[in-house]
């Protein structure tokens, strides 16, 4: 579907800092291109909108999301094929998961053929920024946030939408060390787990801390009612690749619904393998990691794509996991880049192309 773009206000850099960056050396979430999209909601409509230089938010300090979190977020990617086009990674579901978090947080929805449409027009404004280096990609960030300057406990009825780009290098350069936490939940049913708000990931950071204090890189988060089955990790999804089929655990309304995880499942039933979306007990992980019926572990999600597991903690046990054996997580993560980067056929119709 077209959208008339002509009521958007574009004002292009006169002079890109591109040449300022080590496209061999970036930190992932520092590094910003020249430009960013962003508009108002007023009065019931969305308005201002204006593609531009990268700027600060002027805010005042009552400022609604600052207090009470009145946030959600997105992150996808973008890549380019071997001309050098732009393609966007199925943007039209995180379009949908965008608004799903927007109506759970009591925030407007941000029209969706619109989103596709700004999105082509940034991401062609600032192509040259795209990364070609191998696990390099440009991240995309949608942020919308309250904008209300009234201090009371109830929704906004002002927003500011955005979108940034970054180029990124690899999130995680290494397998990883998951602790299973007993203690802290990530969420629970009937809460706002499926949302992607700022309140889940600030309410991680303490956990994710003492993890790492521990010598683990991430948490691994158990069910918030019994403590006994496995959820998610704090920056991806879980699989578990056991002796005979492949298990993630199921959306039961404490987990987002991810992207990436959902791409995996379909490459998956594609390949024919034999896959459940189940509930999994951190003693089955452990029991059967012990019993080598566990054969490998990996995460998936769209910073880290696919990562492989070394070892999982839980309470006074650990089990262990030789990541040059693993076989899954490597091929969907090279399937799954193949097909971002236009090196495949994308029967699925994920990739959109920006022209």
């Amino acid at each position: 579907m077209s959208v008339d773009l002509s009521n958007i206000k574009i004002s292009p850099v006169s002079q890109s800092r591109i040449d300022t960056v080590d496209f061999d050396q970036i930190p992932f979430g520092k590094v910003f291109t020249d430009h960013m999209f962003k508009a108002n909601y007023r009065n019931g409509c969305w308005q201002d909108m204006e593609i531009g230089p990268v700027m600060n938010f002027s805010l005042h300090p009552s400022n609604l999301a600052l207090h009470y979190g009145q946030s959600i977020f997105e992150g996808m990617k973008g890549a380019a094929n071997e001309n050098g086009v732009p393609l966007l990674f199925r943007p039209t579901d995180h379009a949908h998961r965008l608004n799903r978090s927007a109506r759970r947080m009591c925030m407007p929805e941000f029209p969706e053929d619109l989103f596709l449409e700004v999105l082509k027009e940034l991401v062609d404004l600032d192509r040259k920024w795209i990364p070609d280096r191998p696990g390099s990609a440009l991240y995309i960030r949608p942020l919308m946030f309250a904008t209300d300057e009234f201090l009371r406990v109830a929704p906004s009825e002002t927003f500011l939408f955005a979108i940034m780009l970054l180029p990124v290098g690899p999130y995680y350069g290494e397998p990883v060390k998951l602790l299973a936490d007993t203690e802290f939940v990530r969420a629970v049913a009937g809460g706002t787990g499926e949302a992607k708000t700022a309140g889940n990931y600030a309410a991680s950071l303490l956990p994710s801390r003492l993890a790492k204090e521990k010598g683990y890189d991430q948490i691994l988060w158990l069910d918030g009612r019994e403590r006994k089955y496995v959820q998610e990790v704090g920056s991806m999804y879980i699989f578990f690749v056991f002796e005979y089929h492949i298990a993630t655990p199921e959306l039961d309304g404490a987990i987002l619904s991810g992207i990436t995880r959902d791409s995996f499942l379909t490459l998956l039933h594609d390949m024919d393998y034999k896959v459940r979306e189940r509930p999994i007990t951190i003693e089955e992980v452990m029991e059967k990691g012990k019993t080598g019926q566990l054969k490998e572990v990996f995460g998936s999600g769209t910073a880290a794509v696919a990562n492989t597991v070394k070892e999982i903690r839980y309470k006074d046990s650990s089990v262990t996991f030789d990541p040059e054996t693993a076989k899954i997580a490597p091929m969907l993560k090279k399937s799954l880049e193949d097909i971002r980067h236009g090196r495949v056929e994308d029967k699925f119709d994920w990739v959109v192309r920006v022209n």
